[in-house]
């Protein structure tokens, strides 16, 4: 198969590009990198020597793309669906561009942060930090209600790139920061995507490992079992 995404189906940056592959039913071999094995974390540095999670191969092509936003770039150019995950209008691409980095930095890296503090040793914590971490999520929500306005996607009626980065963002966010009353248009658009069928398959893949999540007692009592 020409396509060989190199990912772990509990890692959020992983699901946002199989929510892309998903979305267009693009085929692809899904090969599970274990970092706590040594032949396997070799692997994906000997790609991608910084060793993060997903890379995408395209062995027709001859050719490895890091990073999310690339990697989903690159299957809307070179193996287009009937769901373009980026608009060919400029202005509209760029505003997608822009979502797409808003919930990679502004909510992932947050949540990231808070969930790594809970797997630090004894003592290495880092309270300040966490709380600066919920913070910027609290921010980031209230940018998100009100982007959203009427919008039933993040950037306007049709499902893009941003919407991709924006399911695993507030899934495993809504976890460590719940959202309250104030928030009801992210609450529903937080509904819409987990509804969405490219999405709910990928939580459905990610149930066996969801016992390893450092905060599952969190998550959503049907992801539990």
């Amino acid at each position: 198969m020409s396509l060989v995404l190199y990912m772990h189906p509990l890692a959020s940056f992983c699901h946002k590009v199989l929510i892309a592959l998903y979305e267009n039913g693009t085929a692809f071999e899904n090969r599970l990198v274990d970092l706590a094995d040594a032949a396997s974390s070799a692997e994906i540095e000997r790609l991608w020597p910084v060793g993060k999670m997903p890379v995408l191969r395209d062995e027709a092509r001859d050719s490895t793309i890091p990073e999310t936003s690339i990697i989903i770039e690159y299957l809307d150019r070179h193996y287009p669906g009937e769901i373009p995950l980026l608009p060919q209008v400029p202005s509209e691409a760029l505003q997608v561009r822009l979502w797409d980095r808003f919930f990679d930095l502004y909510v992932q890296v947050p949540m990231q942060k808070i969930v790594i503090d809970r797997l630090r040793p004894e003592g290495m914590n880092d309270p300040h930090g966490v709380e600066e971490a919920q913070t910027l999520l609290r921010t980031a929500y209230s940018m998100i209600e009100k982007q959203l306005g009427e919008n039933r996607w993040i950037t306007g009626e049709a499902f893009t790139m941003a919407d991709c980065a924006a399911a695993p963002a507030l899934f495993y966010a809504e976890t460590l920061v719940p959202f309250d009353d104030k928030l009801p248009k992210l609450k529903e658009y937080y509904d819409r995507l987990i509804e969405r069928p490219s999405f709910a398959r990928v939580l459905q893949e990610a149930r066996p490992y969801f016992m390893f999540y450092p905060y599952r007692e969190n998550l959503p009592a049907r992801f539990r079992g």
